[in-house]
């Protein structure tokens, strides 16, 4: 209990010392956060979206609750380039305190020196949000910045008290992809109308042949660090249960993987009932999902809220949302994309 006070009056103290420097503060504000100089990049503005009112398009629900992350990942999909870094909250991706433009040239992998200064940002967002965390709890005095990041966690309704609480620990960072996706885009024009034929024959939505923009931005030689392999990522134990003839090597053949795909979503979604889950299941596994259906119930919105398996991360909590905006920019190119 004392090393617990200590450290509340050491931040407490730190917060007091960052308001006297005003001239070095940092803000929420886009152009005025830097630790360094950042430079700011014109972006495209996205279609407004009212939250809560639950839509559907085809066969794919999108719950209200939901688009906040379909929102973030559209973000990240359109808007946000390569060279730009959003800091955000894990749990509640409305929530963005800031995108930072990486300084120098940047490619599409990151150099030690760029990956150390995302490092540092991340760092000092967590360092704020304790700083915030602590004035609230001894109802110190808080500044504009402060009150800044407080309309950010508060927006949409929510409680300070439940929202601030290990907020620190949610902070995560997102690289834009705009670049990786609009270059899938134009690969996708080779693949799409086959695709599409494979899912209908199977009596699945056409749809459904979007995956690949989330799974590998439709590279058809694509391996990820977990050893999943070409555009549809089939791991070697799925490719030996769905690909034709369980022939491994068909991994990165885009068609055959293809036709994988839909023979695992068709079994998914017997198995699970319904497509936010299956398509979920893409990434968490059948068993997975069906775990979580067990524990929690079959409402897709409170599975991505309360269910904290093990392997239930960032994630397969996002994998529905990811998919849904891929859907809706791949549907629509020239708007998102123009």
């Amino acid at each position: 209990m004392n090393r617990l006070i200590i450290r509340s009056w050491l931040l407490l103290a730190i917060a007091f010392m960052l308001n006297a420097c005003s001239s070095h503060a940092p803000s929420v504000k886009r152009d005025n956060t830097p630790a360094y100089p950042i430079t700011t990049q014109p972006q495209t503005s996205l279609p407004q979206n009212s939250y809560r009112s639950g839509t559907r398009s085809g066969a794919f629900q999108k719950p209200g609750e939901l688009e906040p992350a379909v929102a973030f990942w559209r973000k990240t999909y359109a808007v946000w380039h390569r060279s730009e870094v959003a800091f955000h909250d894990d749990r509640y991706l409305d929530v963005i305190y800031e995108v930072m433009v990486v300084p120098g040239t940047v490619d599409e992998s990151l150099t030690s020196e760029q990956k150390q200064r995302v490092s540092q940002r991340r760092e000092f967002w967590k360092a704020q949000l304790e700083i915030l965390e602590s004035k609230v709890r001894f109802n110190a005095q808080l500044n504009a910045n402060d009150r800044q990041i407080i309309a950010k966690l508060t927006s949409n309704g929510r409680q300070l008290n439940k929202v601030l609480n290990g907020a620190s620990d949610r902070v995560r960072s997102q690289r834009g992809t705009r670049e990786r996706f609009q270059h899938g885009l134009e690969i996708s024009r080779r693949y799409d109308r086959q695709f599409r034929k494979i899912f209908r024959e199977a009596g699945l939505p056409e749809d459904l042949a979007y995956l690949p923009h989330v799974e590998s931005s439709f590279q058809p030689s694509a391996k990820s660090s977990a050893g999943a392999m070409g555009m549809w990522q089939f791991t070697k134990g799925a490719a030996k249960t769905f690909m034709p003839g369980g022939r491994v090597d068909l991994c990165y053949d885009p068609f055959a993987s293809a036709l994988g795909a839909a023979h695992y979503l068709s079994y998914a979604y017997s198995k699970l009932g319904d497509w936010p889950a299956a398509i979920t299941s893409y990434n968490h596994g059948i068993g997975g999902m069906k775990r979580a259906q067990n524990q929690v119930g079959r409402d897709f919105v409170r599975i991505v809220d309360t269910y904290d398996g093990p392997a239930f991360g960032f994630a397969s909590r996002n994998y529905y949302a990811q998919f849904l905006a891929a859907r809706e920019i791949a549907s629509n190119p020239i708007q998102y994309l123009p």
